[in-house]
């Protein structure tokens, strides 16, 4: 099953939100508004009912999103059967062009084995991925 993570762009900066309305603003349970407030979102005071700032929600919700991000370092493509950063298998890649500008890495991990992938420009192609030897493969028609 996908996690959903809640969009924090949905909430209104200038908009005070109560658990219902923030609730249904994210798309997500009553349940999980009080559980985020439980790891750090601060309600504008102690009284009943619970209002949360928007500017205050959107900042939690894009902290919260954010460490959850895993940046591959140069030379390396994320493998989803390992879920960690992975060099690819024999420091082969393939570039398949889809735009004028950009295209997607194709390589094997490895570790695993696993095909993976990764978006980047054609520009970007020798600071993206150092040492390994890059094949240009022919735009798909």
């Amino acid at each position: 099953m996908a996690v959903r993570r809640p969009n924090p762009y949905r909430v209104k900066l200038h908009h005070s939100y109560s658990v219902p309305e923030l609730a249904a603003c994210c798309d997500v349970h009553r349940n999980t508004v009080r559980h985020w407030q439980r790891n750090g979102l601060k309600p504008i005071d102690k009284g009943r009912p619970m209002l949360f700032h928007g500017g205050t929600v959107r900042a939690f919700l894009i902290a919260r999103n954010a460490g959850r991000k895993r940046p591959c370092p140069p030379g390396t493509l994320f493998c989803l059967r390992c879920r960690a950063a992975r060099r690819p298998a024999l420091d082969m890649v393939d570039y398949v062009p889809i735009t004028p500008d950009s295209g997607n890495l194709s390589a094997l991990c490895e570790t695993c084995e696993a095909p993976m992938h990764r978006r980047t420009r054609k520009a970007d192609l020798a600071k993206n991925m150092p040492g390994c030897a890059v094949e240009i493969a022919r735009s798909p028609p």
